[in-house]
C-alpha cells in the first residue's frame, strides 16, 4: 500500500513537497530495496549509498541553496525519511542525524564554519554524526564527564562517547565536552574533524536492528582541537544539543511512521495472499482487526508528524508537538511490527519475510532522540510545568 500524497489535506502539500517524496520513495526502490536483506544480514554500512543520495539531493535537503542544499522545509525532510525508512530504517537515521547536525551548524556556526561544513554534507562528500551520550549520561545529558580544557588557541579533548551515530565514517562530529564546572551549564558543543589525532574508535556496537546505521564508541585523548571549532557559546551546548535533538526528534517520529507503513503494506500483501480453512486469513476477524488498527495508527502518527513539521516550518514552537509525534509514532510501530509478525505466523519469525527486520528496527525508536519516558517528561512538564 503505497502513500496517498493526496491524504493529509490540511497540510497542503505543495507540488515540490510531493516531488520530494517521490523521488526519495523511487531512489528507495532502486538503490536500496534489491540490496537491503543482505545489508542487514551482514551489517553492512552502505557508505556508497550516500554520495548517490547526494547526487539525488537528499543529503543537502534542508540545507540551504547557497550551500549547495535544496532547501527544502521540514515537512519535506519528514516525507523523504519516511519513505526511506519504509525500505531501510538504518539509511533514514543515518540522514536524518546527517541533517540534524547540518541545521545544527546552519543555526549555530559562523560564517566560517558553515563555509566549511555546509557544502560537503550537502554532497555527501562527508557524512555529519553525533557525540552526545557517555556510559554515565545518557538520558541525564547534564552528567557529561569528557573534558575540553582551553590551551591557547586550541581546546584539549580527553574522554569516551557511546553509541555515536555514524561515528565510525563521519568528517565531522557535534561533540558535547564539559568546559566549566558541574552541571548543564558547564557543557560546551564543539564541531570535531574527524581526520584529526587522538580520535579512535575503540567499539562498533552490535545492535539488535537497523543493521545498516553505524554506531560506535569513540575514545578522544587529548584531540587538539582550534578554539574556532567551538560552537555556539560556550556553557550552552546542553542547551543547544537539546534543541538539535527537537528537530532530530521529527525524523525519528518520521522513521517511525515508515516502519509502520512497511508493516501495514507487508501484512495486506500476506493477509490476501496466505489461505488457511480455505480462505485468505484477511477475512478472519483476528487478522483483519489488526491490520484496521495498525492503519488507523499509521495516519494519526502521519499526522501528528506532519503537524510538528509545519509548525517548525512555520517558525513557531513545535518541542509539545515533536514529543507527541516521536511518542506516538514509536510506539505505534513497535506494537503493529509485532503484530505483522504475528499476522505472518510462523513465517514472520523467519528470514524470508522482511517483518521480522521491521520488528527489530521498530524498537529503536522508543529509546534514541530521547526514550518514550523523555518525551513523556516533556509533554507533561509543556501541559502542567515544573510541579516538584
Amino acid at each position: 500500500m503505497s502513500l496517498d500524497l493526496a491524504a493529509a489535506p490540511q497540510f497542503s502539500l505543495t507540488a515540490e513537497q510531493r516531488e520530494i517524496a517521490t523521488l526519495a520513495r523511487d531512489f528507495a526502490a532502486r538503490e536500496i530495496a534489491p540490496h537491503i536483506a543482505r545489508w542487514d544480514r551482514e551489517h553492512v554500512f552502505p557508505r556508497d549509498l550516500y554520495a548517490k543520495l547526494g547526487d539525488a539531493g537528499l543529503m543537502g535537503l534542508t540545507i540551504p541553496e547557497r550551500f549547495g542544499g535544496a532547501g527544502a522545509d521540514y515537512l519535506s525532510y519528514a516525507l523523504a525519511l519516511e519513505e526511506l525508512a519504509r525500505v531501510d530504517a538504518g539509511t533514514a537515521v543515518t540522514l536524518s542525524v546527517h541533517l540534524m547536525i547540518a541545521a545544527a551548524i546552519g543555526k549555530l556556526g559562523d560564517a566560517a564554519q558553515q563555509e566549511r561544513w555546509l557544502p560537503q554534507l550537502a554532497s555527501g562528500a562527508a557524512i555529519a554524526g553525533f557525540a552526545l551520550t557517555e556510559p554515565d549520561a545518557g538520558s541525564d545529558a547534564s552528567a557529561i564527564r569528557s573534558t575540553a580544557r582551553r590551551d591557547g588557541d586550541h581546546w584539549l579533548l580527553r574522554g569516551r562517547k557511546q553509541w555515536c551515530t555514524n561515528g565510525g565514517y563521519a568528517a565531522v562530529s557535534m561533540g558535547m565536552f564539559r568546559t566549566g564546572g558541574p552541571g548543564s551549564k558547564g557543557v560546551s558543543a564543539f564541531l570535531i574533524d574527524h581526520a584529526l589525532p587522538g580520535i579512535v574508535v575503540e567499539k562498533v556496537t552490535e545492535k539488535l536492528g537497523i543493521h545498516t546505521s553505524n554506531t560506535v564508541d569513540l575514545a578522544f585523548d587529548d584531540v587538539r582541537l582550534p578554539a574556532s571549532d567551538l560552537l555556539g557559546g560556550e556553557g550552552q551546548g546542553l542547551s543547544n544539543a537539546l534543541g538539535t535533538l527537537t528537530t532530530g526528534r521529527i525524523g525519528i517520529a518520521a522513521q517511525a511512521v515508515g516502519i509502520l507503513a512497511a508493516c501495514l503494506d507487508a501484512s495486506v500483501k500476506f493477509a490476501k495472499e496466505r489461505e488457511a480453512f480455505g480462505k485468505p486469513i484477511g477475512a478472519f476477524e483476528g487478522v483483519s482487526f489488526k491490520i484496521a488498527r495498525m492503519a488507523t495508527d499509521l495516519e494519526a502518527a502521519r499526522a501528528l508528524v506532519y503537524r510538528a513539521a509545519a509548525l517548525c516550518d512555520r517558525g513557531e514552537s513545535f518541542a509539545l508537538e515533536a514529543s507527541q509525534a516521536k511518542l506516538f509514532a514509536s510506539t505505534a510501530a513497535r506494537t503493529h511490527a509485532s503484530e505483522a509478525v504475528q499476522i505472518h505466523g510462523g513465517y514472520g519469525y523467519t528470514t524470508e519475510f522482511p517483518v521480522e527486520r521491521y520488528y527489530r528496527d521498530a524498537k529503536i525508536t522508543e529509546i534514541y532522540e530521547g526514550t518514550s519516558e523523555i518525551q513523556q517528561i516533556v509533554i507533561a512538564r509543556a501541559l502542567l510545568g515544573r510541579l516538584g
